[in-house]
């Protein structure tokens, strides 16, 4: 899309922004780090599927199944021209990026992880790349080490890393961007650090891809994860992008159908990529959805959505600093270079649940809790949970408005200085 983008308008093409909630307020979504809000394009496309096509794509020599095979591909082109990909083979779907980590931890470091090896991670990690390299330590006798986070808990510590690296890890594992403290990671010098060490580099991309430019070349990784439910996408379906030589040598994921060559009583051959790693029916009206997803972010622009982020975030830090008791965690005004669209924060004297009952009231959806990141959010920064909005292209500056008053609403409900 060339010239500007009128983001006022783009709010029109969701359907949901128009509904009332609570107490009949019009909805104010500010989750979008946890799930995205979806298009007229994508909604109407999976019922486009549904009522013209629905069939196995692969499995049919009839029509309706061909289209169904041509669609599904044609979302796999789309992901991987999104992220400069070498092959549209490289792109394998699962049903979340949770799944998409579990299958590297389970084929790729199952096979080249073993007793004594490290693997590198930080400590701002969500549990989706947290947990599968625990159970990986603990089934195979690994190593598990952490980035610490810096001084100002605003991104990694420079000295922290050189000193992990130097451990020689097998694989580093990082996230692009922190769910919880919206910092940007510089994964490209994270996976510079890491290769010159021999290590193979996984990105968890569930919170940058669907927010900014992604160019798996251009950062090297070895692997990158993400969702389509985060970037306009329906729900349940997962991407993994690796290397094509990787793909090659990891061995199955899960056995059944369409991952096979041929099967006999007492053995099996594996079919090519990325079907290999694609056992059973696939979520393919899911698919067809995020490839209509795609075609919606691709026409506005990655860069642009990236510039709205910034816009938005530098409006509610601003509004935020103004009010007294309200602590918001990451990057600040003076680094949104390295700041997503997300935003948690504390307000003294009210517990985090509580302040998003209220926001509720008000019509504000916003996230409460550890938001997935236990130990981040408890052992690093000492609280049992944090309040979080988080903003997406199809918010506005009403919206951010919508949310300062409800923190004012919580000030005042609890007699808060």
């Amino acid at each position: 899309m060339k010239g500007t983008v009128d983001f006022d308008s783009i709010r029109e093409d969701f359907p949901i922004l128009g509904t009332k909630t609570t107490n009949d307020r019009p909805l104010v979504y500010l989750d979008s780090a946890a799930t995205s809000q979806k298009p007229r394009k994508v909604i109407n496309a999976v019922s486009r599927f549904y009522r013209t096509c629905n069939a196995n794509p692969h499995r049919g020599s009839y029509k309706i199944s061909e289209a169904a095979t041509e669609a599904y591909e044609k979302s796999k082109k789309k992901a991987a021209r999104l992220i400069n990909a070498g092959a549209w083979e490289e792109i394998v779907y699962t049903r979340n990026t949770t799944e998409s980590i579990n299958l590297v931890a389970q084929t790729w470091a199952d096979e080249n992880i073993g007793k004594g090896d490290h693997i590198l991670i930080s400590e701002m990690e969500h549990h989706s790349n947290l947990v599968p390299w625990l159970m990986l330590a603990h089934r195979k006798g690994a190593v598990l080490d952490y980035i610490r986070l810096n001084g100002s808990r605003t991104g990694l510590d420079e000295g922290s890393m050189e000193e992990q690296m130097a451990k020689s890890p097998k694989l580093v594992s990082i996230t692009q961007c922190s769910n919880v403290l919206g910092a940007i990671v510089d994964v490209k010098k994270v996976a510079r650090r890491a290769h010159e060490r021999g290590a193979k580099v996984l990105v968890d991309g569930a919170q940058s891809v669907p927010h900014m430019s992604v160019d798996v070349r251009e950062i090297g990784a070895d692997f990158l994860a993400f969702s389509a439910h985060k970037m306009l996408g329906p729900s349940g379906v997962g991407v993994l992008w690796g290397r094509r030589e990787l793909l090659e040598q990891m061995p199955p994921f899960l056995g059944g159908g369409q991952m096979i060559r041929s099967v006999e009583f007492q053995d099996f051959t594996t079919t090519e990529l990325p079907w290999k790693f694609e056992a059973g029916t696939a979520n393919i009206e899911g698919a067809v959805g995020f490839g209509a997803a795609l075609d919606y972010l691709r026409k506005i622009g990655m860069d642009r959505i990236r510039e709205h982020d910034v816009m938005l975030t530098k409006y509610a830090l601003e509004g935020m600093s103004r009010l007294k008791g309200v602590e918001a965690f990451g990057p600040g005004l003076d680094r949104l270079d390295s700041k997503a669209g997300v935003v948690s924060f504390e307000i003294a004297g009210a517990h985090p649940h509580d302040v998003a009952t209220i926001f509720d009231g008000e019509g504000v959806a916003i996230r409460a809790g550890h938001h997935c990141a236990m130990p981040l959010v408890v052992q690093i920064l000492g609280k049992p949970a944090l309040a979080r909005m988080s903003f997406y292209l199809y918010n506005n500056a009403q919206d951010v408005d919508a949310g300062i008053a409800a923190i004012e609403k919580v000030k005042r409900t609890f007699k808060l200085k």
